[in-house]
């Protein structure tokens, strides 16, 4: 099983705070693996929230071809961070680990923001094919206000390599977690969280009905429905399905990918759209057993769970600061001074939804609707 901790605050927070929560479930993490997403970003970043950020890694050889086609697209590049790296015993280090925040094509400019999120789509597609043989470029996300850092090795470790303990690196939404590796080759594309078009995920658990999924999101057409080195991507891609191209609000995701019995949804106020969802969505019911924790474009963070129940979650915190995660002791770790009495152990029917500045936390169930 794999470990995950996100913490949303209305405060700036580092990334060592998810850092350290992963370090409390270390029994959970093989250190095949650490990936982190940070939304809503603070420090050199908080001036530029409306600039689109590329997060990745490069060889010598895949800069400067990554360098070429931005110039050639019309992208500028307006400023750049780095971490600083300090060697540690086990990790392989690659030549350029970055995120770079880029001015629009001068012809995009003035577009409506629809036109410039398929543009960034197509822009990092067309970016991860230019590496994929190779790995020589290696690119996880490009969108405003949001930075991706993925490596090979132990979270507390990872974070001494990329200087996280001494960084200025802080955002209000932090998405952290420590891989176990289960099923593939590892990966840096197969680690956890994903994300596409301001929607995240990230999955502890093994999705058995990855396949049919996989086929059915690829049938849609859409070009960011690729790739697919995890079978827990697709949670990611079926929320981004759900909400932005059906259009549906985010609790109708519970309804999609865990469909209630025909008698349960007799039982629901909206149970005939419930039970459109159930026939015309079939193949994206997922058969766990997961627990996933995602976020909306507006800040809103989710924790569900699959029918099984058989992966640990919980959420917990404080008016302005809130966990999802793993386990208690990385709640202990994060937000030490929350009521225990009050933390959610979500099940089955159970959507926890942490609203935008962590203000409050609802349960949504679902046979209640």
């Amino acid at each position: 099983m794999c470990r995950l901790v996100a913490i949303t605050s209305k405060d700036y927070i580092s990334p060592m705070e998810n850092i350290l929560a992963l370090e409390t479930m270390k029994e959970g993490h093989d250190g095949s693996g650490m990936g982190i997403i940070l939304k809503n970003l603070g420090g050199e970043f908080e001036e530029m929230k409306d600039y689109p950020i590329l997060s990745g890694i490069c060889s010598k050889d895949g800069l400067h071809r990554l360098d070429e086609y931005m110039e050639r697209v019309g992208f500028q590049l307006r400023h750049t961070w780095t971490p600083r790296i300090k060697p540690v015993k086990g990790i392989q280090r690659r030549d350029h680990y970055f995120a770079r925040v880029y001015e629009y094509p001068e012809e995009y400019k003035d577009r409506a923001f629809e036109e410039k999120e398929d543009l960034l789509l197509r822009t990092r597609i067309a970016l991860r094919r230019m590496g994929e043989d190779d790995e020589s470029i290696i690119v996880f996300s490009f969108y405003p206000d949001i930075i991706t850092i993925k490596e090979v090795g132990d979270p507390l470790q990872l974070s001494e390599f990329f200087g996280l303990d001494d960084s200025n690196l802080k955002a209000k939404i932090i998405f952290a977690q420590g891989r176990q590796n289960t099923n593939y080759a590892i990966n840096l594309y197969a680690c956890h969280p994903f994300f596409i078009q301001g929607y995240g995920s990230m999955t502890n658990g093994e999705n058995t009905a990855f396949v049919p999924i996989r086929e059915f999101l690829m049938s849609r057409g859409f070009p960011g429905y690729i790739g697919y080195n995890s079978d827990s991507e697709v949670f990611t891609h079926i929320l981004h399905y759900t909400c932005k191209i059906l259009g549906y609000p985010l609790v109708y995701y519970k309804d999609i990918i865990t469909p209630l019995k025909t008698s349960e949804i007799d039982g629901r106020p909206d149970s005939e759209v419930v039970r459109l969802l159930k026939v015309t969505l079939r193949p994206l019911c997922i058969d766990g057993p997961n627990c996933v924790i995602g976020f909306t474009p507006d800040g809103t963070c989710f924790m569900v769970q699959d029918s099984k129940k058989l992966r640990p979650g919980v959420v917990g915190g404080v008016k302005g600061k809130y966990g999802l995660m793993s386990e208690e002791c990385g709640l202990d770790s994060a937000i030490p001074q929350r009521d225990r009495s009050l933390d959610i152990f979500p099940m089955k029917y159970d959507m926890v939804i942490v609203r935008p500045e962590a203000e409050e936390v609802v349960v949504w169930n679902q046979l209640r609707g």
